[in-house]
C-alpha cells in the first residue's frame, strides 16, 4: 500500500460512524419504565405516576408502541410478557406467543427449487408468501396478551385509561423524521405491494423525508386511531369477538388470507409458572420458556459457569470462551428445535421493562417478525399485520414445519434476575434484534451481575454476536487483543453497532434494590429511553 498505511488493525471494518453515543439512565423510587421510543415510556410512567402498576403501565406502553413505532409491534403482533409481583419470589408467564391459523396449510406454500432470499438457511417459497402479504399471518395475540397482563395483574383500573396514550398518539400520528424515513425506505419495496400500506407510507410513492428546518411533522397511521378508540369503549376483547374482529376477518379474506374468525374467537393468552435457570449458586432467571430462546439461554448459562471471571471485566479469554460456548449452544438448538433459530436480523420486534414503586417487575417483548412485519396494513382497522409464518420452516419434513394451529420457534428471550438469597438486586431485562436477541441478554446480564456493572455501563460496554454455529461478530470498539482471539476461534466479522441498530441487538434493562430503581436503553438504538415516574401528586 503506498506509504505504508494500514488500517489500525487487521480485522478493522469499513466505519460508517465517527463519534461516540451515550444514553442517559434514569433513577427514582416511584418506577421506571424503559422502552425503544421514548414517548411510549412516558405514557407507561404517567400510569405509574397515577397510581397503576407495573402491569398497567406495560400495556400502556405496548399500546403506545403501535402509535409511535409501528415497525416493531403492534396490534397485529404477538409476544411474551413475565410478571414478578411485588415480594414474590417465582415470576409469572403471560404467553402470547405465535400460533399459525387453523386454515394454514403447507400446500399454500410450494418451493420454487431456488435460495431463499432471505437470511433463513431454508428454500424460497413461491411469491415469498410466507415472508410478505396475507398468507404470512399468524394469528395477532398481542391485544390478547396485554388483556391478560391487565386482567390477572393490573390494579383494575378501566382498560380505556391505559388505552388513553396510545390513542392521543395515534391522532397525532408519526413522526416525519429521519430515522421514520430509514425505516420506511428499507421496507419501500415490500410497502408499495400493499394498497393501504402505500397509501400510509409512501405518499407520492416515495418513503416520507422529514421539511428542511423546524418540527418533523407527523404522518396520519390510517384507522389505527378509530381501532384503539372502539376498543377503549367495548374493550379489549372486541378485537377478537366484536366489531373490530368482523372488520379484520373481513378484510383478511378480502386479501386472501386464511385468518378467520374462529381463529380470533380462540385466541387466549396462557398464563403459567416461570421455567427457571440457575445462574451459578447465587442467582436465578425466571425466562418465557417453551420455543422461546430460553432453553438456549439456560445452555449458554451452564457452558460459561466455569469460565473465569476477570476482575477487570470480561477480556479476550472470556469473549473467546462466550463465542465457543454460544456456538455449541446453536448448533445443539438447530439440531434439537429446527432451523427456525435464525431469524433475519433486521427484525420487527420491541421489547419493554417496567418496575413500580412497590418493586413489580415487568419484562415484554412483542413484535411483527420482519420489519413492518407482513407489509401489510388492514384497511378497515389500520392494523400492521405479523408474518409470523416466516418463522416455519417450509420443507415439509423439517424439525419446525407449515402447519395449522401450531407453534413456531422464535427467539424472544424477556428474562427476570432475583438472587437465591433472598437479598439483593433484582433485574428485569430483554431485547429486540431476532437472532442476536440471545447473545445481547446473556451478556447485558453478565455484565451487570458477574462483572458489577450499573444498568448504565452494561447498556454501553460492546458486545459480540454469535447467531448460529459458524461464525460471530464483534464490535468494533473491543480491543485489539479481544477481536485477535475471537478471530483464532473462527470466522469473525468486526461491525458497528449503528444508529441503524441490525448488527446487534438493542437491549434494556431495569435494576431495582431497596426501593431504589435504575434503568437503561440500549446506546445505539436512536429513540429509546428510560424515563422515571414521577411520585404520585
Amino acid at each position: 500500500m503506498p506509504g505504508g498505511w494500514m488500517p489500525a488493525h487487521r480485522n478493522s471494518p469499513y466505519r460508517t460512524q465517527n463519534w461516540t453515543l451515550t444514553k442517559p439512565a434514569a433513577a427514582g423510587r416511584d418506577g421506571i419504565v424503559v422502552a425503544q421510543n421514548r414517548e411510549a415510556a412516558e405514557a407507561g410512567a404517567a400510569i405509574l405516576a397515577a397510581g397503576g402498576n407495573a402491569a398497567d403501565a406495560a400495556v400502556a406502553t405496548a399500546f403506545a408502541l403501535a402509535a409511535v413505532e409501528p415497525w416493531n409491534s403492534g396490534l397485529g403482533g404477538i409476544g411474551f410478557a413475565l410478571v414478578l409481583p411485588a415480594g414474590a419470589t417465582r415470576a409469572k408467564v403471560v404467553d402470547f406467543g405465535p400460533v399459525s391459523s387453523r386454515n394454514t396449510r403447507a400446500a399454500d406454500y410450494p418451493l420454487t427449487g431456488r435460495e431463499t432470499r432471505d437470511l433463513f438457511p431454508w428454500p424460497e417459497v413461491a411469491d415469498d408468501r410466507n415472508i410478505h402479504g396475507p398468507l404470512s399471518f399468524c394469528i395477532p395475540s398481542a391485544v390478547a396478551g396485554y388483556a391478560t397482563l391487565h386482567e390477572a395483574f393490573g390494579t383494575g383500573r378501566p382498560a380505556a385509561d391505559l388505552l388513553a396514550p396510545a390513542l392521543a398518539l395515534a391522532h397525532r400520528g408519526l413522526a416525519r423524521d429521519w430515522f421514520t424515513t430509514l425505516k420506511i425506505a428499507a421496507a419501500a419495496p415490500l410497502l408499495r405491494r400493499y394498497p393501504e400500506s402505500a397509501r400510509l407510507y409512501l405518499p407520492d410513492g416515495l418513503p416520507p423525508v422529514p421539511p428542511d428546518q423546524g418540527a418533523p411533522g407527523f404522518l396520519p397511521l390510517g384507522r389505527l386511531p378509530e381501532t384503539l378508540e372502539r376498543l377503549a369503549e367495548a374493550g379489549l376483547r372486541d378485537f377478537y369477538d366484536g366489531g373490530v374482529a368482523r372488520d379484520l376477518v373481513a378484510d383478511i379474506a378480502r386479501l386472501g388470507g386464511v385468518v378467520d374468525g374462529q381463529d380470533l374467537a380462540g385466541c387466549r393468552a396462557l398464563v403459567r409458572d416461570a421455567p427457571t435457570i440457575a445462574w451459578r449458586d447465587d442467582w436465578t432467571l425466571h425466562a418465557a420458556g417453551g420455543l422461546t430462546a430460553a432453553p438456549t439461554l439456560a445452555a449458554v448459562v451452564a457452558g460459561m459457569a466455569p469460565v473465569p471471571r476477570p476482575s477487570a471485566g470480561p477480556d479476550a479469554a472470556w469473549f473467546s470462551a462466550l463465542s465457543r460456548v454460544m456456538r455449541q449452544a446453536y448448533a445443539e438448538r438447530l439440531a434439537g428445535l429446527g432451523a427456525a433459530g435464525l431469524e433475519p436480523g433486521d427484525t420487527c420486534t420491541s421489547h419493554l421493562t417496567v418496575v413500580d414503586r412497590d418493586g413489580m417487575l415487568v419484562s415484554m417483548t412483542t413484535t411483527l417478525l420482519s420489519s413492518m412485519g407482513s407489509r401489510v396494513v388492514l384497511p378497515g382497522t389500520g392494523v400492521l399485520m405479523n408474518n409470523g409464518v416466516m418463522w416455519f420452516d417450509p420443507r415439509p419434513d423439517s424439525a419446525n414445519p407449515i402447519a395449522p394451529g401450531v407453534r413456531p420457534l422464535c427467539n424472544m428471550c424477556p428474562v427476570i434476575v432475583t438472587p437465591r438469597s433472598g437479598e439483593g438486586p433484582r433485574l428485569a431485562a430483554g431485547a429486540s434484534g431476532g437472532r442476536r436477541i440471545l447473545a445481547s441478554v446473556y451478556q447485558l446480564l453478565a455484565f451487570l451481575i458477574d462483572f458489577g456493572m450499573d444498568p448504565q455501563a452494561a447498556a454501553h460496554a460492546p458486545r459480540i454476536d454469535v447467531s448460529g454455529p459458524d461464525g460471530a461478530s464483534a464490535d468494533a470498539r473491543l480491543a485489539p487483543e479481544v477481536l485477535d482471539a475471537l478471530a483464532a476461534e473462527g470466522p469473525l466479522a468486526v461491525v458497528e453497532h449503528g444508529v441503524l441498530p441490525v448488527n446487534f441487538a438493542c437491549p434494556n434493562v431495569v435494576r431495582v434494590e431497596n426501593g431504589a430503581a435504575t434503568g437503561c436503553s440500549d446506546v445505539a438504538s436512536p429513540w429509546s429511553a428510560a424515563v422515571a415516574a414521577a411520585p404520585p401528586a
